[in-house]
């Protein structure tokens, strides 16, 4: 069974970055493909990033050039930098992976929440302003 551990969430002034990691254990990490979502109180789950096993990238309309998805397949993680905070990013932050990867290239990625399998527990992020 595949596990994911967030970490690096906190409370930050606007205009702070922060860089969130999720820690992948149980599986083959370099086959999945990797998204990061959120959700704000009172709010639906969100696609913010996502990353292929080729690391190829795609990004939700309102982080781009703010946030920066990576993985490093060598220590099972992936990481979201995230920069120029604003309080309207306030959520907590999801990891899932995507084991359903052996039919498409290496470039594929997904922002859809129902194509991953596994999800993290999530971690907290809060933006003052």
């Amino acid at each position: 069974q595949v596990q994911l551990v967030e970490s690096g969430g906190g409370l930050v002034q606007a205009g702070g970055s922060l860089r969130l990691s999720c820690a992948a254990s149980g599986g083959t990490f370099s086959s999945y493909v990797m998204g990061w979502f959120r959700q704000a109180p009172g709010k639906e789950r969100e696609f913010v990033a996502t990353i292929s096993r080729g690391s190829s990238v795609s990004y939700a309309d309102f982080v781009k050039g703010r946030f920066i998805i990576s993985r490093d397949n060598a220590k099972n993680t992936v990481y979201l930098q995230m920069n120029s905070l604003k309080p309207e990013d306030t959520a907590v932050y999801y990891c899932a992976a995507n084991r359903r990867t052996i039919a498409f290239t290496s470039h594929y990625y997904s922002n859809d929440s129902s194509d991953y399998d596994y999800w993290g527990q999530g971690t907290q992020v809060t933006v003052s302003s």
